[in-house]
């Protein structure tokens, strides 16, 4: 009679797996952006219910998201530290860090999620390729036509240029937690409240992990800190996940004394 064996543990099954490429390289802050309907996912937004709010996108890159917001009726606003740079400016560096970017991700692809269904967003590294670079596109015809009537305003974390309270909305992708090797924890929660003081609401950002899709090590840390500061947070679950543990996003917003 043959010899029944018990299928190995999990973490027998765990270590059979090959593991994950080693982390995007990314020794500058990329500039790289996104569309309206990806925003809209890693958000989690319903753009029909921000029509007539204000709304502030920063270390915004490339993203079509202001453009397209702003075509649905929301007054958007975006800061990144190049504006101000001219569209030809701008227009050479989305070349380079994209094609620098996309050459990773097809090198790494085990990084990234593609597929036909949810929470993947894209079907192909090919489809997520022209998609965001159709919304730089976007993003550059409309900053040549709104940058000298305040849309695109140049700034830099940790200090914003607006007043307390400015912004219904705040949001911020692909930058705190993402270059956590560049920026050291300080400067994350200065950040983190800086984005908190412009806001009369929200502040969302995404993701929470960094490039090697692991969770940002300090997080804990960080919210504790943020509360101690009177700065309620919230890790909440999205249905989007194209890099790998991008699923979540934290939600901040001023605690009710």
């Amino acid at each position: 009679m043959p010899t029944l064996t018990a299928p190995p543990p999990p973490a027998a099954l765990a270590r059979r797996l090959p593991p994950l490429p080693p982390a995007l390289d990314l020794p500058a802050v990329s500039f790289f952006g996104r569309s309206l309907a990806e925003y809209t996912q890693f958000f989690a937004l319903d753009v029909a219910a921000l029509r007539s709010r204000d709304v502030l996108d920063v270390a915004a890159g490339p993203s079509s998201f202001v453009a397209e917001a702003c075509r649905r009726g929301v007054a958007a606003v975006a800061v990144d530290p190049l504006y101000g740079d001219t569209v030809a400016a701008l227009a050479a560096r989305v070349q380079g860090d994209y094609d620098h970017m996309f050459a990773q991700m097809r090198a790494k692809r085990r990084l990234f999620k593609v597929g036909l269904r949810l929470p993947a967003f894209f079907p192909s590294i090919d489809a997520a390729e022209a998609d965001r670079r159709a919304a730089a596109q976007r993003f550059l015809a409309d900053y040549e036509a709104q940058r000298l009537y305040g849309r695109y305003v140049g700034a830099v974390l940790p200090r914003l240029p607006f007043f307390d309270g400015t912004f219904d909305l705040v949001l911020c992708a692909h930058l705190l937690f993402t270059y956590a090797q560049r920026f050291d924890f300080d400067w994350h929660l200065a950040a983190c409240r800086e984005l908190v003081r412009v806001s009369a609401g929200e502040v969302r950002l995404h993701p929470v992990c960094g490039v090697d899709g692991k969770p940002y090590a300090a997080l804990a840390r960080l919210r504790r800190e943020l509360r101690e500061a009177g700065i309620a947070s919230e890790l909440v679950r999205v249905n989007y996940e194209f890099f790998v543990g991008s699923d979540s996003m934290l939600v901040l917003k001023k605690a009710v004394s």
